[in-house]
Parts: structure tokens; C-alpha cells; sequence
């Protein structure tokens, strides 16, 4: 019925390509408090489409694209968003009413390497629900901002149409883009090809990467370390991905060059057909992630990313999935020098990943990379749980300490790229309290048992300060900690229950009012 009407379609076509591992994202500032909203558990009475679309300033508007068929959730107004948000706007939660990504949708436009201050931001409210299909992203430009924040009991969902028309179980992905952030701080790999490195840490002035792919080009980095890209709290991302060409695909997040400026707390990736989330570039403090069911990597760091990231749970689908972390700094294997500045630095801390049986390795670090792992569970499967690349990658490994997993007898820790096993193993098991020959007890998943409970915790606080002094290894400490920190705000699957009364990740919310 084209472009405009009723069944949730889609229509057009960018020409994007996804954020690969090589430095550039391929695709074709402290944040407010949220606004309080109400925290009425979702009913299961079905909704009734709103009176009609919101106005917003920027041009064009939201576009009101009438009615969807019929839902498993009821029947919703649909309101297309512009290609480009030019001033800053507001999508208000309105019962009964859906947001369309209509292809790739901007926040402002770049702003430039050496600007300052924010020109449009984006507010999108608690409850808010967001979808897309195939050529579908949202993408904040550098320079502006996004504030994105839900609420413990109203989180906002980025998905796609097939989930709006309750088409998908709980193996489809691949269903529409991701969201994409870009901002202002320094990164490594240069789209010019000339990097800065310590010997020469002026080489590049105005060292920034490229979304390449683009019919426009759209630079991200620049020199601001502080840059803030928006706040993105309480979020979930779901069936993200689409694939346009062989190994060219868009995960749930992408960050280029965000800032210590930029918020990022309480994320769901729910089947995710690339990585959970990817960084390129910039540094900026994280917690509470949720990466469920992603198809390659879990978290995937590299080009001068700067990043702690506190509680993370990853769990994969026993049919797919590639390593819980990727690490590159940057990745040299098409990429040269490998002391390019700054330096990827990766930590994480309280951590529980469960792998499926067949992946290549748990955490794999390369390209002089420095990694920090405290206080974590790792239920292997099958796959060796450590390779460290390169004699730069185990001088700058940060500290393994208090990291439990049941690995491999034969070869738990592997060398490359010149490290022997022998050279890798005597680094991670010089940290404090670690066992790779470890039995697992969790329950549900990531919930601590008698096991884990009995380990002793690394004061991971000495590492950054951004991370608290625990007593207890792992993500999750007990099951009531669970619902404490995951809660309401996740979803729940046959891959992981989070006993969510937001309900199913192949459903959506509806909440009364």
C-alpha cells in the first residue's frame, strides 16, 4: 500500500553497510535526569490507536502513517520519523502509538572535528516504542546528542516489524539496523591512513574515522576526551543486524569517538546478528548490560576505545555466537602501525558470560590491546577461555584477578601471533584468586551458587574508580539481585529469564496508561 499507510511498511533504500572490526563503522554531555513517568507494571489488555501523531519542530515532522493490521498487542497509530531530526525534539510516550525508523534517520549533522556544545539532541520518553526494518538505523551525528532514558519499569525498545506483528520466537534477528552514536573523542584509526603513534603523537592533527559506505561522508573522533553524545538509559535493543552484504552488518549499539560526556547504563541486546555492542574510539564508563543471544561477538572494543564497564551478563544461543569479548588496538591485521594512539583500554568487572559449546574462544585480545578482567564467571562450553595475540597484547594486559571458569583441561589459555601458550598462561594466572579449572554452579544461567559464592572478590576499585569495592565475583550475586538490577526493564526468552514483568522479547509492553 507504499510508503504511507497501514500494514507497517517500509519503503526506500540507504545504502549502508555495517560497523566492521577494521577501525571504520561501515554502514551505506552529562545528561539530564529523565522526566518521572509512572511505573504501572504492563497489562494485557490490548491497545487502541492514538488520536494521532505529536507535533515536533523539525522539518518535515513525523509523518502519520495511519494504522497497523492488528497486532497480538492490538492495533497502533504509526508515525514515521523524519530522515533528520534539525532541531531538538521530543517523542513522547502516547499509549496506542508506535515510532517509525524510516530508513537512516540523523540526529542534526556533523558538526565538525574541533566544535563545541550540542545543537540538536533528541529526547525520546520512558515507554516509547521504536521500530525499523532492513535498511532502517538511527544515527546521532557528532555534535549532538541523543537522551534516551527509560525507567526501571518503562524501558524504551528499538526493534523491528516483524516483533510490532508478533511474527518472531526467540531465534530471528537480522530484522532492521541499530542505533549508532558519534562523537568527539579521540580515536586511532585514521581514515587518512596517517596515525598518531607516542613517537610521533602529532602526526594526525585531526585524526577522525568514517562511516564508510555512506552517500554522504559522516566522520566521527575529534579531540575532545569529555564529548558527550546524549544519555542512554534503560534501554533494549532487539533483533538488530540486518545484513545487506557478506559480513557488512549494523549490531544493536555502535559508539564512534563517544565521549567520557556520554551515559550508558541498563542495555539489553536481545539477538543481536553481529556484535552485542561494538566501540570505536572515544572512553566512557558503562554499566548494567544485558548482551542475550548476539550472533558474533558479544562486546566488541577496538580503535582507541577507552572503557569500563561494570555487571555485564552475555549469554549466547546454543546455536550461535562468536567470543564473549573481541579486543583490537588496532586491528593489525589490515592495519598498520600497531602502537597507533590512544590505545584501546578494556575493563570489565562482576561479569558472568555462558557460552554455547563450538565458539572459537571466550575473550580474545590483540593488536597491543590492554586488557582487565576482575571479579568474573566465565561457563566455557567447550571453547578455550583466553587468546592474547602478540607480545604488545600480554605486555599490556592491565590484570586478570578473581575470574573463575570452567575451561578446557587441554589448552585453556592460548598464545598467537608470537606468545606461546606457556608465555600467555603464566600472565593471566599470575592474578590473584583465579581457577580455570573451575566447576560451575550458577542457577538460571548467571545466578551465583554455592561455587561462586565461596570465591573470594578482587577489590576492583583500585583499578578505576568507577568501579565499587564488592564481596562477590560474577553479575549477579543472588537471585533477588537479579530482579534488583536487571528486573523490569529487561525481557525474557528461552535463552535467558529474567523473570521481566515487561514480559516476553518477542513481544511488546502494554501499559494501561
Amino acid at each position: 500500500m507504499g510508503c504511507s499507510l497501514f500494514a507497517l511498511a517500509g519503503c526506500g533504500a540507504d545504502e549502508i553497510v555495517s560497523p566492521g572490526t577494521s577501525g571504520d563503522i561501515i554502514i551505506n554531555n552529562p545528561a539530564p535526569v529523565p522526566t518521572a513517568s509512572p511505573t504501572t507494571a504492563p497489562t494485557q489488555a490490548l491497545v487502541t490507536p492514538a488520536a494521532g501523531c505529536p507535533t515536533i519542530a523539525s522539518t518535515g515532522g513525523l509523518v502519520d502513517e495511519g494504522l497497523t493490521q492488528a497486532t497480538p498487542t492490538g492495533t497502533y497509530r504509526v508515525c514515521a520519523l523524519p530522515a533528520r531530526f534539525t532541531s531538538s525534539d521530543t517523542l513522547p510516550y502516547i499509549r496506542g502509538l508506535l515510532y517509525r525508523i524510516n530508513g537512516r534517520v540523523e540526529v542534526g549533522s556533523d558538526r565538525g572535528f574541533s566544535s563545541t556544545g550540542t545543537t540538536v539532541t533528541l529526547t525520546v520518553q520512558p515507554g516509547v516504542i521504536l521500530y525499523g526494518q532492513q535498511d532502517s538505523y538511527l544515527l546521532v551525528n557528532r555534535g549532538n546528542a541523543i537522551q534516551s532514558n527509560g525507567t526501571a519499569d518503562r524501558p524504551i525498545i528499538w526493534t523491528s516489524r516483524d516483533n510490532v506483528l508478533g511474527l518472531n520466537d526467540d531465534n530471528n534477528q537480522q530484522q532492521w539496523g541499530g542505533v549508532v552514536l558519534l562523537g568527539r573523542a579521540p580515536v586511532s584509526d585514521c581514515s587518512t591512513g596517517v596515525f598518531n603513534t607516542a613517537a610521533n603523537p602529532t602526526a594526525n592533527a585531526t585524526c577522525e574515522g568514517r562511516l564508510e559506505g555512506a552517500a554522504v561522508a559522516t566522520p566521527f573522533g575529534g579531540s575532545n576526551a569529555a564529548d558527550s553524545s546524549g544519555s542512554f538509559r534503560f534501554n533494549q535493543i532487539r533483533f538488530s543486524g540486518f545484513e545487506l552484504a557478506p559480513n557488512n552488518e549494523l549490531q544493536s549499539l555502535t559508539t564512534g569517538g563517544a565521549g567520557s560526556g556520554t551515559v550508558i547504563e541498563n542495555l539489553v541486546s536481545f539477538n543481536s546478528s553481529d556484535d552485542g555492542v561494538e566501540f570505536f574510539g572515544g572512553g566512557f564508563n558503562a554499566r548494567n548490560f544485558a548482551i542475550i543471544g548476539a550472533s558474533d561477538d558479544s562486546l566488541d572494543v577496538d580503535t582507541g576505545a577507552i572503557v569500563n564497564l561494570d555487571t555485564v551478563i552475555a549469554v549466547q544461543r546454543s546455536t550461535t555466537g562468536d567470543r564473549a569479548i573481541e579486543l583490537d588496538s588496532p586491528n593489525v591485521a589490515d592495519r598498520t602501525p600497531s602502537n597507533a594512539i590512544p590505545q584501546t583500554r578494556f575493563q570489565v568487572n562482576n561479569f558472568t558470560f555462558v557460552m554455547r559449546d563450538g565458539a572459537p574462544q571466550v575473550v580474545q585480545a590483540r593488536g597491543g590491546a590492554a586488557l582487565g578482567l576482575t571479579n568474573g564467571v566465565i561457563n566455557a562450553g567447550t571453547n578455550h577461555c583466553f587468546q592474547i595475540d602478540e607480545p604488545t597484547t600480554l605486555a599490556a594486559i592491565i590484570g586478570v584477578d578473581s575470574v573463575v571458569g570452567d575451561c578446557p583441561a587441554v589448552d585453556p589459555i592460548r598464545g598467537g601471533g608470537g606468545n606461546s601458550n606457556a608465555d600467555v598462561a603464566a600472565r593471566i594466572n599470575a592474578g590473584t584468586n583465579n581457577n580455570l579449572a573451575f566447576t560451575i554452579t550458577l542457577t538460571n544461567n548467571v545466578v551465583n551458587g554455592a561455587g561462586e559464592t565461596g570465591r573470594t572478590a578482587f577489590n576492583a576499585n583500585t583499578r578505576s574508580t568507577f568501579f565499587p569495592t564488592r564481596t562477590y565475583i560474577g553479575a549477579i550475586e543472588s537471585s533477588a539481585a537479579l530482579t534488583t538490577i536487571f528486573g523490569n526493564w529487561t525481557c525474557n526468552s528461552s535463552i535467558q529469564n529474567f523473570g521481566s514483568t515487561t514480559g516476553a522479547c518477542t513481544s511488546l509492553p502494554v501499559y494501561p496508561v
